[in-house]
């Protein structure tokens, strides 16, 4: 079954209508996909980082995400409020200028952790990173948008999900490479980090911290993003235009199923990133892991998303037969597998046996069942999916130690496609709007401020992270609900546009 018709591929002028342009726009999209979902998942090691630096609190740590997330409902609110009074900005600029300007912003933002982390000053860091999420605000508006349009739409799920898939694999060995660099390959640069009293900040493996430790990856990725933004520049894209004229007002909001998914966004992200935000610190609670340890733990939290995603880009939006689905299935949740754990076991020096990781099979083969109950349905997969994550969580409330972390690990499978889902069925049928339709979409990406934030005052109040993620549960729960009910398109919001 599809994923849902938009009705705008139709009404699409391409100046370059031919699979090979397609093609290239493809790749360079899933490139800047694999980037963003890197730099994203570096939060995850910048909170226990800065959590040390600064002696923060669980709660003032998830700042972090506060301002990164937070920077999505400014720039969303901002890029609604323009679409408003004075027309859709991208429907303006294109979107190949949309997706240069949101690079630019990003690089800048990059080169900030180098001043943030010489004056020790965690409010540049917040800063720096809100700028961050601004760049990424416009790349979501442009880019999200621009895969479902770019082919057949029918195949808008799967093609997002492929495109989800890299963007998962950025968030997969960003824990593994982005800890090494942070926790261990330049820690010991530069001169020692001293918290108030004048000791030496060390990692919990007993290493050393320094500022380097931060500057020298974030230069790195400030390269990468002016390549990407240089890469796109001379690339030639699918340019399209729409046949009908771009009005002002807010069109968008009288489509009840745009409306929910917006909070279904924000129900998703918030879960998804409180979950991740927790993940090596709530190890180092429940087991003792340190950092280097946690680390490769919580790449397999976020490499189940990108199992699950090159799944749903196999399955979701054409059904086929169910001995090669199954044999498929297999096959990639496999493979994935076996290459999230190669990349931790070379990472770890040969010091991590594949044994330390084999109940994730299990959840591997639960993840299958969830597909195939789903039957290539995203909104029905939606729901099977949250009910999942729900049952996991309450899972790993009752459990303790290594059965309670990995319930939570699992949770990344069922994350999947959760994203590229509500996406697709939110911004059917939108036709004309579908633009500011996105820009709404990721403005409630701010679950992923509230969320991880609200989720870090229940852990300080219990004194530790473990029945704090009833939080997400929550979030899930709504989740189950638009899956079930609240995709199904009905314009009765009754909000004049101007």
């Amino acid at each position: 079954m599809a994923s849902g018709n938009f009705s705008n591929p139709t009404d699409q002028i391409l100046s370059e209508n031919n699979s090979s342009s397609y093609r290239t726009a493809f790749i360079v999209l899933t490139s800047l996909f694999f980037m963003w979902g890197f730099i994203t998942c570096m939060n995850d090691i910048l909170i226990p980082f800065l959590k040390k630096m600064f002696e923060l609190s669980r709660a003032q740590s998830m700042l972090v995400q506060m301002s990164f997330f937070g920077a999505y409902f400014i720039g969303s609110l901002i890029y609604f409020l323009v679409s408003y009074f004075a027309g859709d900005p991208i429907s303006r600029i294109g979107y190949k200028k949309g997706l240069i300007i949101g690079l630019l912003i990003s690089a800048v933002a990059c080169l900030a952790f180098y001043p943030a982390a010489q004056l020790k000053s965690y409010n540049l860091f917040l800063a720096a990173l809100f700028v961050l999420g601004l760049g990424f605000t416009l790349l979501q508006i442009a880019a999200n948008p621009y895969i479902a349009i770019l082919g057949s739409p029918s195949t808008a799920s799967s093609r997002l999900n492929l495109s989800q898939g890299f963007n998962s694999f950025g968030t997969t060995i960003a824990p593994i490479i982005g800890g090494y660099f942070v926790f261990h390959f330049f820690a010991e640069w530069g001169q020692p980090l001293l918290d108030r009293a004048g000791s030496i900040i060390t990692t919990d493996s007993g290493k050393t911290m320094s500022a380097a430790a931060v500057q020298l990856p974030y230069l790195i990725f400030a390269g990468v993003f002016l390549s990407l933004a240089l890469l796109i520049q001379l690339t030639k894209l699918p340019v399209f235009a729409s046949s009908e004229s771009t009005e002002k007002g807010a069109g968008a909001l009288k489509h009840r199923h745009l409306v929910l998914g917006m909070i279904a966004i924000f129900m998703y992200v918030g879960g998804e990133v409180s979950i991740g935000s927790v993940m090596i610190n709530y190890m180092n609670e429940m087991a003792g892991f340190p950092e280097v340890v946690a680390k490769n733990y919580l790449a397999f939290y976020w490499g189940g998303a990108m199992i699950g995603r090159f799944i749903g880009a196999y399955t979701l939006g054409q059904e086929r037969p169910f001995f090669n689905k199954i044999i498929s299935l297999v096959l990639i949740s496999f493979s994935g597998f076996l290459l999230i754990w190669f990349f931790v076991y070379l990472e770890s020096d040969r010091s991590f046996p594949i044994q330390n990781v084999l109940p994730f099979l299990g959840l591997i083969i639960l993840n299958i069942v969830g597909f195939l109950i789903g039957k290539s349905m995203p909104a029905r997969t939606l729901m099977v999916f949250s009910l999942s994550i729900i049952a996991l969580l309450i899972a790993s409330t009752l459990m303790s130690g290594m059965p309670a972390i990995w319930c939570v690990i699992g949770i990344g499978l069922f994350n999947s496609v959760m994203w590229s889902n509500i996406f697709t069925l939110a911004i059917k049928d939108l036709g004309k709007y579908t633009s500011q339709g996105s820009s709404l979409l990721v403005m409630f990406v701010l679950g992923g401020a509230v969320l991880p934030f609200f989720q870090g005052k229940v852990a300080d109040f219990a004194g530790a992270y473990h029945f704090s993620f009833f939080v997400p549960a929550i979030a899930y729960v709504y989740l189950a609900y638009y899956g079930w009910k609240g995709h199904l398109p009905k314009n009765s919001l009754n909000l004049k546009s101007k």
